[in-house]
């Protein structure tokens, strides 16, 4: 299957005569109710100008999928790359910038590690398990966030209780030897809420380096299975003090364990052997393979909130906390990265006018990181750094017209203060919105850039400010399209000189060690966003979105791993009450390889330039037996088609898995 393929199934899912639907999907209304992109609950037709994404229950539950990385493929806007598969490294972009670029929460809680170079998220060990929505928020948003949120926000929000006690328990197994339990309960009974999940997920895996790239070295170096485990305990508890006072936290942890092959000559391997003579790393496919990874990560959340007839008021105290550790292939600990946040702060909402709400908020932060190199001398880490900020918004409505507009003043003992601004402003008229927003936003070195053997004191925060404009159009009570225009520029942005630095002496020779700097110069992308929406039947809904995209880095080439075509579409068919099908089918267009003197190479030493486009289809569906008990299968890369995100990266073949829920 290629693109061809996929431009006629989409036209003819789109071209096709149908009845109009009178029991539309909620995704269809776009009324759905998100917290993302202004701090306070709003439908996203109050959200003004923000180009916002919601992925609901029945969404997560219709796709199958495992962890939030899978889930959000396909989204307009976003690209994820993995190391492998399920569990292995990833990274995230939104609107073409890096991964450090987007800021990820779980419950509001920012998850990204501060011990990692750049501060970035590792999204593939956060798992479905009591996830009730995800919002994805495009464009700088550092004004309500701060630092990291300069290409966007994905806000990972989790089931709270409610309702009558209900309890659930489930088995599902597949493809790659895949296998999992889990089991919760929640619901409410009298002024408490409570909320409780745990599972377990176990797979036997693939090789991460590529057995089916044919330009890569085999031999016995492609073959080892690169394994996956997940326990996770994620719970939501709340108390009503009145009917305008509430206390609710949330926890979640998760423990995890992948296994992961090298990277040498440009290629992927399980196993590789530094030759200090030939200054080559030869494959070593008789040697042991015992490279992995473990991860562990917490995060906690507690709130108080009282509603008065003019003040809505929240108290809070958060904290997310990781610790990884890396061992070689012999087994032995290479790496131990340890990462904490503490948040505490203040928000208000004034309901000054019907029409009107101002919302200020107080925080302060405090971020450390602590690092410790067992296979080579490495100097050892242990740094924190405190930030305090402020912050204003007010969301204004009147006659069609919404506008939410803030500034954010952020203090840091280093960097000392910055101060950003958004306004996003929306009109609708009949049918028709048209909305627009422009943000600034700032991004802090991290810790690791400032304080470890490549580091630099004197880097400064990066700097950034987009725009995006866009019209909605409700083209029948069925129909529904748009496409947004984006712009965003990047500054100051931190980057690697491997030949700069203090000199160290190998017993081949003396060489720099590499520093992190800031060349001069200015990055950007731009592109549109564009989807439409349509029910043809009740209870069907297709959606279709496409994005193109140009990105150039500070020299004026295109920046690697972002296409500048994609395509998806999805299809959901409420069979009935109790049964479900749905199809996501993704086209990722020819992307810029890995390129330098570090870059991607084929097994004769040839640069590689481009990763090929490809085409994916994933079927799911469910059905309930009874009122107890429901039935779910899926079917990833339906067509089997040979593609990889990361070159001499592997990715799912073919593969079938189904399941069993229980509800009591």
């Amino acid at each position: 299957m290629n693109k061809k393929v996929f431009l006629v199934v989409m036209a003819a899912l789109l071209s096709s005569k149908g009845l109009l639907a009178s029991e539309q999907p909620k995704s269809f209304t776009g009324e759905e109710m998100v917290v993302t992109a202004t701090k306070t609950l709003n439908r996203i037709s109050d959200a003004g100008g923000a180009s916002v994404t919601v992925i609901s229950s029945a969404d997560i539950q219709a796709s199958g999928k495992e962890t939030v990385g899978e889930l959000l493929l396909g989204v307009a806007g976003i690209d994820i790359t993995s190391n492998g598969g399920i569990g292995s490294q990833s990274s995230i972009f939104i609107r073409g910038g890096e991964a450090k670029n987007t800021l990820v929460l779980i419950d509001g809680i920012a998850v990204n590690d501060p011990s990692t170079i750049s501060r970035t998220p590792n999204i593939s060990n956060i798992t479905l398990d009591n996830v009730a929505q995800v919002e994805i928020v495009r464009g700088p948003m550092s004004v309500l966030y701060g630092s990291n949120a300069t290409a966007g926000v994905i806000n990972i929000i989790t089931v709270k209780g409610s309702g009558p006690m209900k309890a659930y328990a489930g088995i599902e197994g597949g493809a790659y030897g895949t296998r999992k339990v889990y089991g919760g309960i929640n619901g409410k009974s009298g002024k408490t809420g409570y909320a409780l999940t745990i599972a377990r997920l176990e797979t036997d895996g693939f090789s991460a380096a590529d057995n089916r790239n044919a330009r890569i070295p085999h031999n016995g170096n492609t073959s080892e299975k690169d394994g996956y485990s997940n326990s996770t305990l994620s719970g939501s508890y709340s108390y009503e003090f009145s009917p305008n006072s509430l206390f609710e936290s949330t926890l979640r942890y998760s423990s995890a364990s992948v296994k992961y092959d090298e990277n040498a000559n440009g290629y992927s391997g399980d196993r590789f052997t530094f030759n200090p003579v030939t200054w080559a790393s030869d494959p070593d496919p008789s040697g042991k393979t015992e490279r992995h990874g473990d991860n562990q990560q917490y995060s906690w959340r507690g709130a108080y909130k009282h509603k008065g007839a003019f003040l809505a008021s929240t108290l809070f105290i958060q904290y997310a906390g990781i610790e990884r550790n890396d061992y070689s292939n012999d087994g032995d600990k290479e790496t131990r990265y340890t990462g904490n946040s503490y948040e505490g702060g203040w928000q208000g909402d004034l309901n000054i006018a019907a029409s009107n709400t101002l919302t200020l908020g107080l925080s302060g932060k405090s971020e450390s990181m602590t690092y410790n190199a067992y296979a080579w001398q490495a100097p050892a880490i242990d740094r924190g750094v405190l930030s305090w900020n402020a912050w204003a918004e007010d969301q204004w409505s009147i006659s069609g017209v919404k506008l939410v507009g803030g500034f954010r003043y952020e203090g840091h003992e280093m960097f000392g203060h910055k101060l950003t601004g958004r306004i996003a402003p929306s009109y609708t008229f009949g049918n028709t919105v048209v909305k627009a927003s422009y943000g600034t936003g700032f991004l802090s070195p991290t810790l690791y850039q400032l304080y470890s053997e490549h580091g630099l004191s004197t880097l400064k925060p990066e700097t950034s400010r987009g725009w995006d404009g866009g019209v909605e159009h409700k083209l029948s009570e069925s129909m529904r399209a748009g496409a947004t225009w984006f712009e965003t520029f990047y500054n100051d942005r931190i980057d690697y000189d491997s030949n700069a630095g203090p000199l160290v002496v190998y017993s081949w020779g003396t060489y720099p060690v590499g520093q992190y700097y800031q060349p001069e110069g200015e990055s950007k992308s731009r592109g549109i966003e564009s989807f439409i929406e349509w029910a043809p039947f009740q209870r069907v809904l297709v959606t279709a979105n496409y994005t193109a995209m140009n990105t150039t880095g500070i020299d004026g080439t295109q920046l690697v791993l972002r296409p500048k075509h994609k395509a998806g579409l999805i299809g959901t068919w409420k069979i009935s009450e109790k049964a479900t099908l749905a199809s996501n089918m993704q086209w990722v267009g020819k992307r810029k390889a890995n390129g330098g003197i570090y870059g991607d190479f084929d097994k004769d030493g040839n640069p590689v330039g481009t990763l090929d486009s490809y085409f994916v289809v994933n079927l799911s569906g469910s059905c309930k037996i009874s009122d107890t008990v429901e039935l779910s299968a899926r079917i990833d890369n339906l067509f089997d088609n040979w593609y990889e995100t990361v070159w001499s990266y592997a990715t799912p073949g073919r593969s079938a898995y189904a399941g069993i829920k229980v509800t009591f």
